[in-house]
This record gives structure tokens, sequence and C-alpha cells, in this order.
């Protein structure tokens, strides 16, 4: 896919008077895809309108021969895009100075790479954020043909984030996505005593943004659907750690079942405790926390290849170790 783009790009910098044309033959990286998405994705900063323009005018054409908008690409295909302005310089500076990067990976094969995030890193460029994991893996893989983000983790929640490094596997795992069919595992300490060993939150969230643009969620009424399990894993004065299972996938919706129960995510900037959050970030601060503490730590699904069920399960990290240590240390019996 990088691949493709490179060419797209090479084209729309043409000098103005010989304007070039970019031939791209299909590979299984891209096989199965919609001629409009595929469009989409390879020629970023193309307005959608301008797209759908040079599709309905007949100037994109597949094996030399017209085809609409919904039109599944094949392997073997050769499509025609006509020279577009994909980015303007700035953009393409930026692009330059993505930083190669690896992270611990969980499990590596030809269809799929999976990899413990960090706390802090996003998962992709955008909203003020220049890069993210997937850009830097891209770089750092200039040798991968397709990858792509199977799903997604607040930039504030480390653990296992899964990447499809083919088209067929990103697909199956969508599927399993849509059907509920992936077992999520979410490790989360709270502040309070947790009163309950298991408990089903339903509540439905809303999304909204802020005046300035923020993203946020929030329990209401006309909301989409949403069920979390919580599972009490270990309790302590004044917090809790509790494994939680998705049943749904909405955005922020462990941070956001939490808070409204009145049992905030410990270090959760937008949903949290912030008089907390600032005590536990102070410098020797005991017990002291400077991230949320929010962990992909399981996740199981079917092998988009073998059919097999495969576990993935990545350790809390350092940081959220010690902080539970020292709440076992602050109230351990003289």
């Amino acid at each position: 896919m990088n691949e493709l783009r490179h060419q797209i790009e090479k084209a729309a910098e043409a000098a103005p008077a010989s304007p070039q044309v970019a031939y791209v033959t299909i590979d299984e990286g891209s096989e199965g895809q919609r001629i409009d998405n595929f469009l989409l994705k390879v020629a970023k900063g193309v307005p959608k309108s301008h797209i759908y323009r040079v599709l309905r005018s007949g100037e994109v054409r597949v094996n030399k021969g017209r085809i609409d908008a919904t039109y599944r690409l094949q392997s073997g295909d050769v499509v025609r895009i006509p020279p577009m302005r994909v980015a303007n310089s700035a953009q393409s500076d930026n692009a330059q100075h993505v930083p190669a990067g690896e992270f611990p990976v969980l499990f590596e094969d030809a269809q799929l790479l999976v990899i413990n995030k960090p706390a802090g890193v996003a998962v992709h460029g955008g909203s003020g954020v220049a890069f993210g994991v997937i850009e830097q893996l891209r770089r750092s893989r200039p040798e991968a043909k397709f990858l792509e983000l199977v799903h997604r983790l607040d930039r504030e929640t480390s653990g296992i984030l899964v990447l499809a490094k083919k088209r067929s596997a990103l697909v199956h795992l969508h599927e399993q996505i849509r059907g509920s069919a992936m077992d999520k595992r979410y490790f989360a300490c709270v502040a309070g005593e947790f009163p309950n060993a298991r408990q089903h939150v339903k509540l439905p969230l809303y999304k909204y943004s802020t005046p300035d643009g923020e993203r946020r969620v929030r329990v209401q009424a006309d909301g989409l659907a949403s069920h979390t399990v919580f599972n009490r894993v270990e309790a302590f004065q004044g917090f809790t750690l509790l494994e939680a299972e998705l049943k749904t996938g909405r955005t922020h919706q462990i941070r956001v079942h939490l808070a409204h129960s009145g049992f905030p995510i410990v270090g959760d900037e937008k949903y949290g405790d912030f008089s907390l959050n600032k005590a536990l970030a102070r410098s020797g601060a005991r017990p002291g926390l400077k991230r949320m503490f929010l962990h992909a730590h399981r996740l199981v699904f079917i092998h988009p290849a073998t059919g097999e069920p495969l576990a993935v399960e990545a350790p809390l990290p350092d940081e959220c170790v010690g902080f539970l240590q020292q709440l076992r240390e602050l109230h351990a019996p003289e």
C-alpha cells in the first residue's frame, strides 16, 4: 500500500505542463477492496468529492474499462489513476520525518502482527498528533505491502494492539469484531472500593465534541447500546483492581462506564478524579502513578488463516505493577 501511494504522489508532483497518469497493478493486499475506498486510502489528502468526480467521469479505469465506485478490485487488475494533488509540501515534509518505530511483539506470522502498545502513544496520526504506531511501523517495515490497524486503543491506554498484514485477515477480523466474537479483557485500577465481585454495566453511550473540538463520550438515553462486565481482581483501601470484559466496543466505553458508576479510573484525565490524579502524579507521592491505569491485557480470537483460537496476553507495565505493590505495602498488616 505504501508503494502504491508513492506512485500516485510521484505522478501528482510532476510538472503541471506534463501531468502523469499512474498505472497500478493490484496485488493480494488490495484484493476485494472497493475502488473508491482504495483511492481514498492511497490518495491521502485528496478531497473525497474529487475522488468520486474522477470515478464518475471515467478518468479512473480498471483493465482499460470504465467502472463505478462499487467495483471490487481483483488481484492482477491494472488501475489507471489520473494525476491528483495528494498533499501540500508541508504534509509531505511531515511524512518524511516520521521516525521508524518498533514495539514489543506479542505474536507475528504472515497474517498478523500483535504488539504491546505503550501508554502515551497514539495508534495513528491526526487530531494534533503528527504520527502514531501505524505510521512508525510502516516506516520501519518499508517492505510490507499491507499493514493496517484491526482496532484501536486510546492514546493513554497500553496493551494489545492487532494489525493485519493481509487484507483477507483484516476483513476476517473485522467480521469477528462486528459479531462480538473477540474476547477483549482489560485491567483497570479505579478509585473507590468496588462492592461486587462481578457486575454488568449496560449504559448507552453518546459521542459528542467539546467547543474546542475534543472528542468526548457521555451516558445518554439516545446513545448506542453498550455493555461491559467488571470482575473484581484485588481490593485495597480506597482502590480496586478490576478486569473489564468488553461486550461492545464503543469509544471510551470502559472509562465512561466506570466514571458514571462512581469508580473513575486512576489517572484518567478526561473522566477521572482530577484532584486524586494530581496527588498521585506529584513527585515522591506514595502511592504514585503518572499515567492512566487501563491496560488491554488479554485478547482471544479466531486466527483468520488457521481457524483456530488464538489467545494473546500482554503483561502489566512496570509502572502499573509498582503502583499495585505500593497499595499492598501501604495497607499490609504490621
